[in-house]
């Protein structure tokens, strides 16, 4: 008996990389049963490749036409691309989007949009392309063994550090290469600042433990503030640096997340995931950690997670959100230490009371280091956000109970008082 599956007929918004890209793949998967009835459009003279009967820059033509019953929403206007979804949702419309700045901001709406309308809306390509990182937390990791996610989840910056580490470019140079080769916007600051990446885990943190926290409530930065000192220590100790999204969950219950840049270890997977690749390593209790990979950039790759969505809304499939319903009281906290390196422009700048520990510092004419252990809740100060500031976690950073410090910051800040009078 063979099964029926759903007709898609599709009003899409936007027609730029991604949705040219979803076109042509659409028109190369007549399996699929879906076709594009209506595209809408900013700008109704620009040349594109495709018949112009099929754009148009009213929006009301694709959410109020009854033969429509998906809405794809690919628009860089997060403002915009939320109402789009929530009149689609509200006129009990299947959606497709790849907005993280707008899922992200808007998820308790979005959540609750989904309920009241009992409508799909799925969002694959919101997080890392062409990796199915969403679909996997949802279905197959139960919250209960879900150890860790960690992740590079933002192409451009990794194509950035990695030609800094591989070509001993500066940071401008290769931010410069990035923007030629398509990678990063003429305004990077999205990328490089960590704000992508921090929508991306604020999504992630849904699926995976049941949390719901706005972007802004998460501590993140980038890579904008990385110095060429900083690279120099990374490769004397043979490491990379990534800028990592992770959560994890500690011995209470409670969670752990950030996004900061981190030194890698070659025995890490993420060490090996360079240029505009993406990687996430997902670790549980039984299946300890399992690594995937894929390109996390590019017309296609995003295309080919929303062309899932839309297989899967052919068999009426809706994000369950059952670690959400089953975990409320999960929460993130700032109750943990770190080891972290930080590095500043001159030693006078070194906040050494607030560490914990100090286990290695160094000091010359091109700056000086401080690596110790820090109290996460720390971070929420500003000390650290300047322009003569870095801060790079090390490995396994997130230290356990049985891990924290034996001494006292007053202890130290005596010796360091010492090793900057000798300095």
């Amino acid at each position: 008996m063979s099964i029926q599956h759903k007709k898609l007929t599709i009003g899409l918004f936007g027609f730029g990389v991604v949705g040219e890209g979803l076109y042509k793949v659409l028109q190369q998967t007549p399996s699929l049963n879906a076709s594009i009835k209506k595209v809408c459009i900013k700008h109704a003279d620009k040349k594109r490749n495709a018949p112009a009967t099929l754009f148009t820059t009213n929006a009301t033509e694709l959410l109020q036409d009854e033969d429509i019953n998906v809405i794809v929403e690919l628009i860089d206007d997060a403002d915009a691309a939320f109402i789009i979804v929530r009149t689609a949702l509200n006129n009990k419309k299947s959606v497709v989007s790849a907005s993280k700045k707008m899922i992200a901001e808007h998820l308790p709406e979005l959540l609750q949009l989904q309920k009241d309308n009992d409508t799909p809306f799925l969002y694959e390509s919101a997080c890392c392309a062409s990796i199915p990182v969403i679909r996997n937390l949802e279905e197959y990791y139960d919250n209960d063994l879900l150890q860790s996610i960690q992740g590079i989840v933002n192409g451009s910056t990794n194509y950035i550090l990695s030609r800094i580490a591989d070509d001993g470019l500066s940071f401008t140079n290769a931010l410069k290469l990035a923007q030629d080769a398509g990678f990063a916007e003429s305004n990077p600051t999205l990328d490089v600042a960590g704000i992508d990446a921090v929508n991306k885990l604020s999504i992630l943190l849904t699926h995976a433990y049941g949390v719901v926290a706005h972007p802004t409530n998460i501590i993140h930065t980038g890579i904008q503030n990385l110095k060429t000192r900083d690279s120099i220590f990374a490769e004397e100790k043979k490491f990379k640096i990534k800028l990592i999204a992770q959560a994890k969950k500690l011995e209470n219950g409670s969670i752990a997340a950030f996004v900061l840049p981190q030194f890698v270890n070659s025995d890490n997977n993420l060490h090996h995931v360079n240029n505009e690749y993406n990687g996430v390593i997902i670790e549980s209790g039984l299946a300890d950690k399992q690594f995937f990979s894929g390109k996390g950039a590019g017309s296609f790759p995003t295309a080919s997670a929303v062309l899932s969505d839309l297989s899967a809304l052919r068999y009426e499939y809706k994000y369950e959100y059952k670690k959400l319903n089953n975990n409320r009281d999960t929460e993130l906290t700032d109750d943990f230490y770190i080891k972290v390196y930080v590095s500043f422009d001159r030693l006078l700048q070194v906040p050494h009371h607030l560490f914990e520990r100090v286990d290695e510092w160094t000091s010359n004419k091109n700056g000086c280091s401080v690596s110790g252990i820090l109290h996460f809740s720390r971070l929420k100060d500003n000390w650290w956000r300047n322009d003569y500031t870095s801060i790079v976690l090390y490995p396994d950073a997130i230290l356990n109970e049985s891990e924290l410090p034996a001494k006292s910051s007053n202890e130290f800040a005596a010796i360091w008082d010492n090793a900057t009078v000798v300095n």
